[in-house]
């Protein structure tokens, strides 16, 4: 679903450097003003702004590569806990995940769908595909609406819930659709409304401002 997804950031050369030289994501654009990675089939790219932004997004990684690949982070970046735990098991997506922050504060979580295997060492080449972005807007049934109009269609629940967290998509890939305030799982982080654009592998593309409110294109 997801072919390039732009976020922002107030914090661009530490997220670069990060990126860059703590997780060795390869860098293939970058200016003044922004920087871009290859995740697997997807990108994702970082601009400048004034202002802070927060945002939660998800990986696709190789099942049978879980436990490499945590080894890999923990060498790199400490990892998130809730309640004692540093991961969990996802019953509804047959999958394993774990979470750490970047310098931004930006929640990332690592998941393994057991059954995507690769049959090699865990390394950046193992990323699948972005999994998740989150979508954090106080107009949460109206935005929901218009992705469903897209025809991303919501997974999991009847009709959009304005104040719970809302999956949109279908197999490994979902929008996030959350209203602000509300505490990002395996964090203290909190969903703050930022402004986010996602060119979807179909050709379409999403623009959400920093009010919230969604165009399309």
């Amino acid at each position: 679903m997801f072919k390039i997804v732009t976020m922002y950031t107030n914090r661009l050369q530490e997220l670069r450097g990060f990126y860059e030289n703590v997780l060795e994501f390869q860098i293939t654009e970058a200016g003044d003003h922004y920087f871009q990675m290859d995740i697997g089939e997807s990108k994702l790219v970082f601009k400048e702004s004034e202002h802070a932004s927060l945002y939660h997004f998800a990986i696709n990684i190789p099942g049978n590569q879980y436990t490499l690949a945590k080894l890999w982070a923990k060498e790199r970046v400490l990892l998130n806990r809730e309640d004692g735990l540093e991961d969990i098991y996802y019953a509804r997506f047959d999958a394993d995940a774990f979470y750490f922050e970047d310098p931004a504060g930006n929640v990332i979580e690592f998941i393994a769908r057991r059954h995507v295997d690769k049959w090699s060492d865990f390394t950046i080449e193992s990323l699948l595909n972005v999994s998740e972005v989150s979508i954090t807007t106080p107009f949460v049934k109206e935005v929901g609406e218009q992705l469903q109009a897209l025809g991303i269609s919501v997974s999991g629940h009847v009709s959009i819930e304005p104040e719970e967290l809302n999956f949109l998509g279908r197999k490994d890939t979902f929008i996030l659709l959350v209203p602000p305030k509300r505490r990002w799982y395996f964090s203290k982080r909190m969903s703050v409304t930022s402004p986010i654009s996602i060119q979807l592998t179909n050709g379409k593309s999403i623009t959400v401002l920093e009010t919230g409110e969604l165009s399309e294109e």
